[in-house]
């Protein structure tokens, strides 16, 4: 399936122009993510990962000792320039791109990830485009962890669901010339069913230990896409309720780190 990459614009411009931040807060993958997917392939060593909306490398190098080559595809410039800037691992390269048009040969790869990217991507095009970079018996995975991480106080969680809504809310009564593309993550394991691309599909939760304090979780609300965008258009931290997020978060949480609980839930498709 061939789609004109203008069709993907507004989708490339919501995600440039805070790489460094995406990349200091965001979190890494799941520590079981790799055993699992190495498990489904039938291998201990992939000849080569391929990850799909790689944004700033931190899905991509999770993989730099686990594979022998792993490409991060990302299709926005400054995405993929803090990527390599952040990479030192030799086997793992970053190239221009989209989900559905890689560039990549025939069955060239073990596993294809998606993190937090596939409701970004054209969906039936993305699964035909993994398939087809896929060896067979291959596996596709696509996994997004569940906002905010689960911290200890439930309160700030609470309004930092409070906020995004409020964001929401905002953006909708936005116009713009470039709109965004975007697919419920809910049904996700239904369009892979439906795709006739996987011979097997499967939903599986996963959970990661990590740790933050207040000044991560406010960072992390300044890697969303729909806050960015209206940070872009010249509204305020105040308008959008972030000044009041992060007073209960500094509150609350304090500046020493504490453990905090993710939990992801992934996608897998066997081609």
């Amino acid at each position: 399936m061939s789609l004109p990459q203008t069709d993907f614009a507004g989708n490339v411009e919501r995600f440039s122009g805070f790489a460094d931040l995406y990349d200091k807060y965001r979190p890494e993958p799941p520590a079981v993510l790799a055993p699992l997917l190495l498990q489904l392939a039938r291998t201990t060593y992939p000849e080569r990962v391929v990850d799909l909306g790689c944004g700033t490398g931190l899905s991509t190098r999770y993989w730099a000792d686990r594979a022998g080559e792993v490409i991060g595809i990302e299709p926005a410039p400054d995405m993929r320039r803090r990527a390599e800037a952040a990479t030192s691992a030799p086997n793992v390269f970053y190239r221009e791109g989209f989900s559905h048009q890689t560039g990549l040969p025939d069955h060239c790869a073990c596993i294809v990830t998606c993190s937090q990217s596939l409701h970004w991507m054209e969906p039936q095009a993305t699964f035909q485009e993994a398939a087809r970079i896929l060896v067979p018996g291959g596996v596709f995975a696509a996994y997004d962890c569940d906002w905010p991480p689960t911290t200890s106080a439930w309160e700030v969680e609470a309004a930092y669901r409070a906020c995004m809504q409020r964001v929401d809310e905002i953006e909708k009564t936005i116009k713009t010339d470039t709109p965004v593309r975007r697919w419920e993550k809910k049904d996700h394991l239904a369009r892979m069913q439906t795709s006739g691309c996987f011979r097997y599909t499967k939903e599986i939760v996963v959970h990661h230990v990590d740790a933050g304090n207040a000044e991560r979780l406010v960072g992390l609300v300044f890697t969303q896409g729909g806050v960015m965008t209206l940070l872009k258009r010249g509204l305020t931290e105040e308008q959008l309720g972030i000044d009041r997020f992060r007073a209960q978060a500094e509150q609350a949480l304090g500046s020493e780190y504490r453990t905090w609980y993710w939990s992801s839930r992934l996608r897998v498709g066997i081609v």
